[in-house]
């Protein structure tokens, strides 16, 4: 199986068993994805299966910026009750799930609006990084609302939602891409190199795989999370406002 796929379900079962135990409060609580709560959040997440599996079931959102149709998507859905998301996400995401071995496997590229164009073998990815970084992220603390440990952050997990980042950045940033090089060390579990940019400055910006998710995602500051970097000051000032979704 598809180690991204593999991913999305152990993600899947973890989301559904921490929205089994949520209370009335912490469905409406404030998540640290601004502008939305927990059900909001839970809702994307479904929104993004639909997205692929039957659009008919999501708003028409073809004019619009990639983040702002997200946030159209979940808008049209906030009259449904906690036990309606759950069933839809839970229904959408199996329907994804049976697809996705599928999908990736074709000789074809995807576009995502303003998110960039990736062939369809990213897509699994993409899923994996959705969930990994909303749910960690965005539902647990210190952003998020919900006490206790999240789900692990392990290779299985981690690995595909940094081949996510790998692709995306240099489609998400392209003004940082011009202004210069960056060399973004991924140091512990599933270390990597990620050279991005181009031109003369240059920077150097290193920290664990767990904390490069949260930085590079603009839900932590490096000084938060230790991150370690040097070079060029203008590079280093462009490397702290990467961003991607």
């Amino acid at each position: 199986m598809n180690k991204a796929i593999e991913a999305v379900r152990a993600d899947r079962a973890a989301l559904l068993e921490i929205c089994g135990a949520l209370t009335p409060a912490q469905w409406q609580a404030e998540s640290g994805c601004e502008g939305w709560s927990v059900q909001d959040v839970i809702s994307h997440l479904g929104v993004t299966f639909w997205s692929m599996v039957d659009p008919a079931r999501l708003p028409d959102m073809t004019a619009l910026p990639f983040e702002r149709a997200q946030d159209a998507a979940v808008g049209a859905r906030r009259g449904m009750s906690p036990d309606a998301v759950v069933a839809d996400y839970a229904e959408a995401s199996e329907r994804g799930l049976a697809q996705l071995p599928e999908i990736a496997a074709l000789d074809l590229e995807i576009p995502l609006t303003d998110a960039g164009t990736y062939p369809a073998s990213v897509l699994p990815s993409a899923f994996a990084f959705d969930h990994y970084t909303h749910i960690r992220a965005d539902l647990f603390g210190p952003r998020g609302p919900l006490a206790g440990p999240p789900p692990a952050s392990d290779e299985l997990r981690l690995m595909p939602a940094l081949n996510w980042i790998e692709a995306a950045l240099p489609q998400q940033n392209p003004a940082a891409a011009k202004a210069g090089s960056y060399e973004l060390q991924i140091n512990g579990p599933c270390s990597r190199i990620i050279t991005f940019g181009s031109g003369q400055a240059m920077a150097t910006v290193s920290s664990d795989a767990e904390s490069f998710v949260r930085w590079v995602t603009q839900r932590g500051s490096w000084e938060d999370l230790g991150v370690q970097a040097a070079g060029d000051e203008p590079a280093l000032s462009a490397a702290r406002k990467l961003r991607v979704f």
